[in-house]
């Protein structure tokens, strides 16, 4: 489904969640158990957009005990959902732009809203990036280090053969860093950017495990 800019809308419902980066054009599933949260699917599924956006919480939590977020997340439509014996709910979310968040919002719903602000990811609407610096073979040498050290399993003839931005923004979501380092992938303003952030994350959670062997991927 194309989305243009103005297709968009001024305020949705947003999604606290650590670590659950959401990237454009990318998937993520997700399972909806919490009540607040399965009203919040209950009323985005009646809307022309069906945008939910993911966020990323702070540490500290707010004065009213709600949690303090990061004012950029991204928006995704929820493009496949169903019902489990026990009344939850696996759907998935199709990424579609980023967003900064100017006011928040409780109202008369028990989750959060967010008063949107679309204009500084225009981009995201776009076509798929590529990473015209990307040095293929260099980085999935690094990322087999990576995964070796960590104990994660990959697909590594799919990797191999996914276009730069799916491989890219996948493993950013994919892999296990802080929410921080998660938000600062979602902060980056051009796929190569986030290409070398990620270089960055990888070698250093490499040096911190005690790998000799990192050289440098930039």
């Amino acid at each position: 489904m194309m989305i243009n800019l103005a297709d968009l809308p001024d305020t949705i419902p947003v999604f606290p969640l650590p670590g659950a980066l959401l990237l454009p054009r990318a998937r993520l599933p997700l399972k909806i158990f919490e009540p607040r949260y399965l009203a919040m699917l209950e009323d985005t599924l009646k809307t022309k957009h069906r945008l939910i956006g993911m966020v990323q919480p702070l540490a500290e939590p707010g004065n009213s005990g709600n949690p303090r977020l990061h004012r950029i997340g991204c928006a995704g439509r929820v493009v496949t959902f169903a019902e489990t014996e026990d009344g939850q709910y696996r759907i998935t979310l199709g990424g579609v732009s980023r967003f900064r968040m100017s006011e928040l919002t409780g109202g008369f719903t028990p989750y959060l809203r967010a008063e949107t602000d679309w204009a500084s990811f225009a981009r995201d609407l776009g076509k798929a990036e590529v990473d015209a610096s990307f040095d293929r073979p260099k980085f999935l040498e690094l990322l087999r280090r990576f995964f070796r050290s960590t104990g994660l399993n990959s697909d590594w003839s799919s990797l191999e053969k996914a276009d730069d931005e799916m491989l890219i923004n996948s493993l950013s979501m994919l892999c296990p860093f802080d929410i921080e380092d998660k938000q600062a992938l979602l902060e980056a303003p051009t796929l190569t950017d986030r290409r070398e952030t990620l270089v960055t994350l990888i070698e250093f959670a490499l040096a911190a495990g005690g790998a000799s062997d990192l050289g440098v991927l930039q």
